[in-house]
């Protein structure tokens, strides 16, 4: 019989608000863990996937669900590509392409080049066709790069609360078929 996960949220640039679907599946799971950041505005790549591999040491990795949204996205891609350690799953939802030139704008180090290698565990990504920082083929690009499944959510915007996305339920959906 296999055990029940063990979530972790995975935020991107700036954690997620108060409105954000990530912060309302933990007020409606008490159970899942966000992972905290040091430093949630200028995000230095090996201080984050350094932060992930500490929040999951110990763990039974046969339960563990990440559920990342944007830069976190890219930060559960460098860890895979650092530690190649399989897990149950991952939703990777609305993947920032840190590669563009938007992006170089941001105080972030070191996060590009996004790796391009299969992930060591099943995902499911989750894009919009109208996000602003990364483009539906560019989430393809990852989809196929990281062995994902892709969901298409049409016009989403970021999938964020800014784009009215508050609980998403619909997100919870795809993140109960790893539970």
């Amino acid at each position: 019989m296999q055990q029940p996960a063990r979530v972790f949220i995975v935020p991107g640039l700036g954690s997620s608000g108060p409105r954000h679907w990530q912060t309302y599946f933990e007020r409606l799971h008490p159970e899942f863990t966000r992972i905290e950041q040091r430093d949630w505005d200028t995000p230095d790549r090996a201080e984050w996937v350094t932060t992930v591999a500490q929040a999951l040491a110990g763990e039974d990795p046969s339960r563990v669900v990440l559920v990342a949204h944007s830069l976190g996205c890219a930060t559960v891609a460098h860890w895979a590509a650092q530690h190649g350690q399989a897990i149950r799953g991952a939703l990777l939802v609305a993947p920032s392409d840190v590669e563009t030139a938007r992006y170089a704008a941001f105080p972030t180090t070191g996060f590009a080049p996004m790796p391009m290698q299969r992930l060591p565990f099943a995902s499911t990504l989750v894009a919009s066709r109208n996000d602003q920082w990364a483009s539906l083929a560019r989430a393809q690009q990852f989809a196929t790069a990281w062995g994902s499944e892709l969901g298409d959510v049409g016009p989403a915007g970021h999938i964020n609360a800014d784009s009215g996305h508050g609980d998403w339920p619909a997100g919870l959906a795809l993140l109960r078929q790893w539970l």
